[in-house]
């Protein structure tokens, strides 16, 4: 009888590169240390220099870990950030923010700031290191997108718009770049507890509680660890998809 190897792990991320962008707090913050622990190098990247050095202290293992400071919202910042990186096994894109408005209440600002920070900003930076050739054949972009690309929430219009367009853009980048192998998928969390819960009163996150089977909101790491399956080699044969991580709350 053959014996299992002890050191046998398909989600393995040794020897990797992976950047993960909005890593200064919340689900990215989880998915910087989540993939430090599961053996990459590690490059963050956030707005909040003083949140993402927490972040930077708390990445496990290689003395390669590197932080950016960078708006992604500004080009030329963008710009200077791709042209340091190495070349990248992994991208898990986190950035992201949260506007609850009503329909008759959004504003032509309000609506360009939640596309172009939870939308543009990571379409641009998935094409900036595509053509500057920092992403290797075979590597694997991550979005991080939410269930509310499909389930509808009052006052929730923007923010919906643009992790739907985040799932789309996905899709076609993953035929797109088929061909290097390059792998691309969409994570969709339900309410996982964040600093962007904090525009919800708690009389609302208790009431929302109350709807999952499951019991409860998720955890930023119960995220992370989707991240981790989808950048390691156990997913080479998974492109294009989106993997629902909810406490089964779409069952109803």
């Amino acid at each position: 009888m053959n014996e299992m190897p002890t050191s046998y792990n398909p989600f393995s991320l040794e020897g990797k590169t992976i950047l993960v962008t909005g890593a200064s707090s919340g689900i990215g913050q989880a998915v910087a240390i989540e993939c430090s622990k599961a053996g990459a190098t590690v490059i963050v990247t956030g707005r909040n220099a003083e949140r993402l050095e927490s972040t930077f202290t708390m990445l496990i293992g290689s003395d390669k870990h590197q932080s950016f400071v960078a708006d992604l919202s500004k080009k030329e910042e963008v710009q200077a950030m791709i042209e340091s990186l190495p070349v990248l096994d992994g991208l898990v894109h986190c950035a992201g923010m949260l506007q609850k408005l009503p329909l008759k209440f959004i504003s032509e600002d309000s609506l360009n700031n939640t596309m172009n920070t939870n939308f543009v900003a990571a379409a641009l930076v998935s094409q900036g290191v595509v053509k500057k050739k920092k992403i290797a054949n075979g590597a694997s972009v991550v979005f991080v997108t939410s269930i509310a690309a499909h389930v509808a929430s009052f006052g929730n219009i923007m923010y919906m718009a643009s992790k739907g367009a985040l799932n789309s853009f996905a899709r076609g980048m993953a035929l797109e770049l088929a061909d290097k192998k390059i792998r691309v998928n969409c994570i969709e969390p339900a309410l996982v507890k964040t600093n962007l819960t904090a525009v919800m009163t708690t009389e609302d996150l208790e009431n929302y509680e109350k709807r999952f089977p499951l019991g409860r909101f998720g955890q930023p790491e119960e995220v992370a660890y989707a991240a981790i399956y989808l950048l390691s080699d156990a997913s080479q044969w998974v492109t294009g998809s989106t993997m629902t991580v909810d406490g089964g709350i779409t069952l109803r």
